[in-house]
């Protein structure tokens, strides 16, 4: 069985290398199979879709009677995957990647990385650096979602078409080919120096594709340098650790569709939180309550484009629906994910059901409006007075009004719980984030009657907070429980109290106390949570990384720093973050990759240096990130 691989022969979650075209993404198997693959965008059916079934497709590509590549990384600074084999007669390295285009220039010029052309190619090169390698290729695509096969059309010089679910295919490649039922596989003995290529172009009227190695290697050496080019924008702390902001950022620009500006929560669906389990979701939409975590990370990277694009983004669905906001969107802006299930998918490693579409859509989550507000904010303060014109001062009114309006009301909370809606803290946490920032922006805006109204409410809305969502000094679940909930660790972020209050101390050492399994954190107990599901699940990334940005805060740099590098050790060869891991084994579990997983890295790691150059810690101090745009006020 090969290294990694479950007892069905699925690789692990955390071993796939992510690759992007910000329009659609690919997950490669370490042995060099595209696993899942949908086009033309992130959220169309899947054409390879082994990752959810063995027999949903898959694209190979490797030495022959070869699974364990000697080593994999990204070319530094891009999302260009290389693998490198050593075999016993020789040593090949093939790279991968979804190609980028030059920038469309219809309009007028553009930002880098911002309304590119999506070169529609995934492009493979291969090269043998020493020795004798034969290498073999198997290409079968299965179609919405893993229904339909593929015909294919022979056309001749190493290309063939392949149609199905109304999709249509280019290969193209100088492997010797054979077409079958459903497939179409190439072999090629290759000796030191010889080099090869395969490319695979989609897309209705199937533009031009390269037909050669030097048009391959063409559109590798385009990408790599428009990768590299995007990445010196970013600003970038001279520490050891750069390397993980630097791949975090590639990561969040490859979960963006630059068409909108939208990031995707993740590239997957139905990648089980619970290994066999049930709580499967699609995470191929754009979360509201992401925004303020995206707006914070990109600013604070210098990113101010990307910021711009999805604050655009999130701006545009609260104008569309009066500010009454619902908790994600699509991709492009769609309102309705309903959600159903694929019963002819058996699920990764058994893991049913496999849904598309997400049912959480339409719950109400009293969240959003804090996250949207605390980011106009945020843009605000990074980017001054132009960042917000009188149509966004209007909706900002209209989104305090809806806040306050649901101030009274339970919710689903953060976590979309599918059980009874409660009180939760973190909810109304955020409304008083959504007030306190209304408060704020309309003492900007010069209208303080209003301004001073909002304070008072925000007032009121902590002190509730504090009443009844305190107990033995240490801020619960919700109002009616003593359960402990990792959300709340966003309490010091947010500045609802200064960071050495005792009850901020109190409640971040409880969370590390009673939410820990193995030093790492779970974002509440499933036996103490009516989360309307079954089963237990891991420890999850986003909540553990929470942690080392709030005992930052409260001044425990040495814990801060022992975690962030506990977690950054989980990671992988190719630094990739899911949503959860198993503590017991530091396998990742859930989507891959996690948007939300590697925002919360940028700003632990941004507190964890920040921590080291301001020396000893003392509780208080302004801090790195989140914070820091509170601390300008």
């Amino acid at each position: 069985m090969p290294s990694g691989a479950g007892p069905s022969h699925f690789p692990s979650i955390g071993s796939y290398g992510f690759l992007s075209d910000c329009h659609t993404s690919a997950l490669v198997a370490p042995d060099g199979s595209v696993e899942w693959f949908c086009a033309p965008r992130f959220d169309s059916p899947s054409l390879f879709g082994s990752l959810l079934d063995r027999t949903a497709g898959h694209f190979s590509l490797g030495p022959v009677d070869e699974t364990a590549p000697l080593s994999r990384r990204y070319e530094p600074g891009t999302l260009i995957l290389e693998t490198t084999w050593s075999t016993e007669t020789g040593w090949v390295v093939v790279r991968d990647a979804l190609s980028i285009s030059a920038w469309a220039e219809q309009g007028g010029p553009r930002e880098l990385m911002t309304g590119h052309e999506a070169d529609r190619c995934l492009v493979r090169l291969i090269k043998c650096i020493e020795g004798e390698v034969d290498m073999e290729m198997t290409c079968r695509p299965r179609f919405a979602y893993g229904s339909e096969p593929a015909l294919f059309t022979d056309q001749g010089l190493g290309e063939t078409f392949a149609e199905g679910g109304g999709e249509k295919l280019a290969l193209s490649t100088d492997l010797n080919l054979t077409l079958e039922q459903g497939q179409v596989s190439g072999r090629l003995s290759m000796k030191e120096g010889d080099s090869a290529f395969v490319c695979l172009s989609w897309g209705d009227g199937i533009g031009p594709h390269p037909r050669s190695y030097p048009e391959a290697k063409e559109r590798i050496e385009s990408s790599r340098g428009l990768w590299r080019e995007w990445l010196a924008q970013g600003r970038f702390p001279d520490h050891p650790w750069r390397v993980h902001l630097q791949r975090s950022a590639l990561v969040l620009k490859g979960l963006t569709y630059t068409p909108t500006g939208a990031m995707l929560a993740a590239a997957t669906t139905s990648l089980p939180e619970t290994p066999g389990g049930e709580r499967n979701w699609d995470y191929r939409f754009s979360w509201i309550r992401d925004s303020t975590f995206a707006l914070w990370s990109m600013h604070s990277l210098g990113f101010d484009q990307e910021a711009r694009d999805f604050m655009r983004f999130v701006r545009d669905r609260a104008m569309e629906a009066d500010g009454n906001l619902q908790i994600m969107y699509g991709i492009g802006g769609e309102h309705d994910l309903t959600e159903r299930t694929l019963d002819h998918l058996s699920g990764y490693g058994g893991a049913k059901p496999v849904r598309i579409g997400n049912g959480a859509f339409d719950q109400r989550q009293n969240d959003v409006w804090g996250a949207l507000l605390d980011s106009v904010y945020v843009h605000r303060r990074a980017l001054g007075s132009d960042a917000i014109n009188d149509d966004t001062k209007e909706l900002v009114r209209r989104l305090v009004e809806n806040a306050l309006e649901a101030w009274p009301k339970p919710d689903q909370g953060i976590w979309e719980a599918r059980g009874e809606p409660r009180h939760y803290v973190s909810s109304k946490l955020m409304i008083w984030v959504a007030v306190d920032r209304g408060a704020r922006l309309a003492a900007e805006f010069g209208v303080k009657e209003y301004a001073d109204r909002l304070a008072a409410k925000a007032d009121e809305i902590k002190a509730e907070i504090i009443e009844k969502g305190l107990r033995d000094g240490v801020f619960r679940q919700h109002y009616d429980t003593d359960a402990l909930d990792a959300s709340v660790l966003l309490m010091p972020l947010v500045r609802f109290l200064p960071p050495d209050d005792p009850r901020i101390r109190d409640t971040v050492l409880a969370i590390r106390n009673g939410l820990d399994d193995r030093g790492l954190i779970l974002r509440y107990i499933t036996d103490e949570t009516d989360d309307g599901l079954h089963g237990e699940e891991g420890t999850f990334l986003i909540c553990s990384f929470w942690m080392v940005s709030a005992l930052s805060e409260i001044g425990e740099s040495a814990a801060a720093r022992k975690l962030c590098e506990r977690l950054l050790g989980t990671s992988g060869e190719l630094d990739l973050f899911a949503e959860e891991l198993e503590a017991s084994s530091n396998r990742h579990l859930g989507n891959f990759p996690q948007a939300f997983t590697h925002l919360a890295l940028i700003n632990a790691v941004s507190h964890v240096i920040q921590d080291e150059r301001r020396g000893e810690a003392r509780p208080g101090r302004p801090t790195a990130v989140l914070s820091e745009m509170m601390d300008r006020t």
